[in-house]
């Protein structure tokens, strides 16, 4: 196969024109080259609005039109950095205008700023004639803006995700009071934060000296607001006893009383929002086609397909399943030189959260699927260089990828029988 800088080299022909753009919130600045990397004209400043994406294309038509060029412009590509949201506005409008718009990698910005002037110093514009001489050398890639389903799937994912973390932000927020004002009522309640008739005491008698007001009827009228059989006397009276030995602070218990129930409505208002956007994220996933053969591997569920798929869009616009690993960050990489030999570890260069879904997709497998589950312990327990658990889990999740582009390439269901292939299988019978 060609390589793959060689193939973006000759697509740089010589009456094309570069533009470098430095994405930023207000203020973006481009730059112009042609294939040789000489800079024609001035650099350019423009408002992140339509005035500014209008003056950028007029700019590049201009340039198009000038007779002094060496070669008469024929194309035009465009490269920018795609990090944050800010160019996803401008890369969609000058798409929508004819142009080709391509990918700067931010970390090859960053090692090649010094090779004009030999110099640290940064600012946009000296980013955006950077930008545009790593296009014409080559070192670019087409950004991926997923359409249709696996649009909505991305941002459901990424919506999902939002709502875990601020979830996760309240309990533990609501923890940190619960510790400093009532820390026996973990011996009472298990998992506060989970039952109706706990949550229902943290938001009416939440710290001892109410609860000792209220007494063991006023107690148990609270509790039974929110359940009538499960918890009666039995906790009510375990609850009075450690909140008479218990050791929280005194001070601020009506301004920290408040708080908490600000906090629990906080909460349920998240958890019904996942709820919404799990359930969002189910009919999306059957509207890509792809519901029943991953919903067929045992140890996937509809969330991690339906993550999955947001992460990678579709996955059969990639040539194997390699191409997907190292979309995640998942091939590997070493730093050796001379006789300085160094191990391998994979180079995270790629999508966070596809490793962190691919990462719980593996844990949960490695469990429950009976071919990965033996893969797993194959690796962990080998007498030829043994994985830790976590390498394991890395070589699985790769597994993963490779059988669900499988599935999906033939269309076929999932057969257990043949997850692993001959040589893999004689392996694991010789162990």
């Amino acid at each position: 196969m060609k390589n793959r800088t060689n193939q973006r080299l000759e697509e740089i022909t010589a009456g094309m024109l570069i533009v470098g753009v430095d994405v930023a919130k207000s203020v973006q600045w481009a730059r112009f080259v042609d294939c040789r990397g000489v800079e024609i004209g001035k650099a350019l400043a423009l408002q992140n609005d339509r005035k500014g994406f209008e003056l950028i294309v007029a700019r590049i038509r201009e340039i198009c039109n000038m007779k002094i060029l060496r070669y008469p412009i024929e194309a035009v590509m465009i490269g920018m950095e795609p990090t944050g949201h800010y160019w996803k506005p401008l890369a969609n409008y000058l798409m929508k205008a004819g142009y080709r718009v391509v990918g700067v990698n931010p970390y090859h910005t960053k090692k090649s700023k010094e090779l004009d002037d030999n110099s640290p110093t940064k600012s946009d514009k000296k980013d955006a004639i950077t930008i545009a001489r790593l296009v014409k050398d080559g070192r670019f890639f087409d950004p991926y803006l997923p359409e249709r389903e696996y649009g909505e799937l991305r941002g459901l994912s990424n919506a999902r995700v939002s709502v875990i973390k601020r979830t996760n932000a309240v309990k533990n927020t609501i923890t940190a009071i619960l510790d400093e004002y009532f820390p026996e009522l973990w011996t009472v309640f298990k998992y506060p934060l989970k039952g109706k008739a706990s949550r229902q005491i943290l938001r009416s008698c939440p710290f001892p000296a109410f609860i000792l007001a209220m007494g063991e009827a006023g107690v148990l009228a609270e509790i039974k607001k929110a359940v009538k059989k499960t918890v009666g006397m039995k906790k009510v009276r375990q609850l009075m006893a450690a909140a008479k030995e218990s050791i929280g602070v005194e001070y601020g218990l009506d301004a920290a009383k408040m708080r908490l129930v600000w906090l629990l409505d906080e909460l349920a208002l998240a958890e019904k929002q996942l709820c919404e956007v799990e359930q969002a994220m189910e009919a999306a996933l059957h509207r890509t086609g792809y519901a029943l053969q991953l919903l067929g591997i045992k140890g996937i569920g509809v969330v991690t397909a339906a993550s999955f798929l947001g992460e990678v869009g579709d996955p059969l616009r990639f040539q194997n399943a390699r191409q997907i690993a190292r979309y995640a960050g998942y091939n590997l990489v070493e730093d050796s030189s001379g006789k300085s030999k160094s191990g391998t570890c994979i180079s995270k260069r790629g999508r966070k959260q596809l490793r962190s879904v691919l990462y719980q997709m593996a844990f949960t497998m490695a469990g429950k699927n009976a071919e990965m589950k033996m893969l797993y312990q194959y690796l962990t327990t080998r007498k030829d260089n043994p994985l830790k658990k976590k390498q394991a889990l890395v070589v699985v999740s790769k597994k993963i990828i490779t059988v669900i582009y499988s599935l999906l390439k033939k269309q076929t269901a999932y057969k257990p029988e043949l997850v692993l292939g001959v040589v893999r299988k004689e392996m694991l019978k010789a162990a």
